[in-house]
This record gives C-alpha cells, structure tokens and sequence, in this order.
C-alpha cells in the first residue's frame, strides 16, 4: 500500500481554475443522457490553455495534456461546467515521467472542492475529497493496488460516478471502490494529473464523456 502521506501531497491546488456560476437543470435527464463530451480535436471546446515552469495543461494532438514538472504538485482542468449526478468516462495514459503519478478524474469542483479518483501508473487508486486544502481518501487509509489498472505507458479507461451521496471509482470496467458522502451537491467535473517525488509526469486524456447516471 502507498504511504498515507499521499494526502499532504494533493494539498497544492493552485493550477486549476474556478468553476462559472450557472444554473442547474429544474428536472433530471434520463440515465445514460450525454450531458457533455470531448475528444479534443478542437481546442476551442473549452477547456484551459496553460503553461507555466512548473507544467503545461493544453490540446496536444488530439488529445489534452497535463505536463507537471514540479515535484509534489497535482495540475488539474476542467471545462466550466456545473453538473449534480453525473458518470464522467475518459481514456488516459502516460507519454512519459515516473510511474508513481496521479491520473484521475475531478467532480463536484468548485473551483477549491471536489471529489477525485486518481490512478497512478505503478497500479494503484484512490478515491477522495479535497476540501479547505486537504485531501481526505474515502473508504481507505492509503492508496491500494489493484490488477485492474493497466501499469506503465499502456491507456487506462477511467470512470467517477457521483451520484446523490455515492461516489463510485472504475478502471478497464472493473469497480474499485464506492463510498457515501454528501459533503458536495455540485459542481464542474474535469482532468487531474499529479507527482509525488518525481517530476515530469506527462498524461495525455481523450473521449471525455459525462453522463446522467
């Protein structure tokens, strides 16, 4: 099991973006409903254009790319939407940098709050709140292992359910954790991608999909 210091690593935040004030739909739509998707062939469609000495958040090819060179850093984007209940599906993978990453998926934001699910490329997860400055894992004390997450360079499908009180985590169509929590109601969904002791991790994501559940 990775070190539980894992939650003072995801305390720096400050390369996202804050979430637009916009309204709630007065009546859900039906489960399976596309609310939004991406495959980031326009950079147009949204989402940031960034680059700083620490990392790079950015359109790259078909793809969005989170550069994070600093060590111990998590970059994260999203594309100022404001959703309730939603499944956010996405493909990920490493272009290059350490195997222990942070690769995940963000609902509820607030631009400062929000719920993860992260991956790293040396086959762990975790899923979690971020909230006031500090991330709390959900359901564990650390990050845990599973066979389920493809390791190294190869493309992991990801998947957050966030649901009335249930957050739920999938990797490849297997489910990893679920939890209750009903700290957030809504918020913006998006893209995360992280260090711990190494920089240079360098995560591409595709087919961005969010769904009614």
């Amino acid at each position: 099991m990775r070190p539980a210091i894992f939650l003072s690593l995801l305390a720096v935040m400050a390369f996202g973006c804050a979430m637009p004030s916009l309204a709630l739909p007065a009546t859900p739509p039906p489960p399976g409903t596309i609310l939004f998707k991406d495959d980031f062939s326009s950079p147009a469609s949204g989402w940031d254009h960034i680059k700083y000495e620490e990392g790079i958040m950015d359109y790259d090819g078909g793809n969005y790319r989170i550069l994070v060179n600093a060590l111990d850093l998590n970059f994260w984007a999203t594309p100022h939407k404001d959703f309730a209940d939603v499944r956010i599906e996405a493909d990920a993978g490493k272009l290059g940098g350490p195997d222990e990453n942070r690769i995940g998926l963000i609902c509820r934001s607030d631009g400062s709050n929000y719920y993860f699910f992260i991956i790293s490329s040396d086959g762990y997860y975790g899923l979690g709140l971020f909230q006031n400055g500090q991330a709390q894992l959900l359901g564990q004390d650390q990050m845990q292992a599973s066979s389920a997450v493809h390791k190294g360079l190869a493309v992991n499908h990801l998947r957050l359910d966030c649901k009335a009180d249930v957050m739920a985590a999938f990797v490849n169509g297997f489910q990893l954790a679920e939890v209750h929590d009903a700290t957030l109601k809504h918020g913006d969904v998006g893209l995360l991608a992280g260090t711990f002791k190494e920089g240079g991790a360098d995560i591409v994501f595709d087919n961005f999909v969010v769904f009614a559940p």
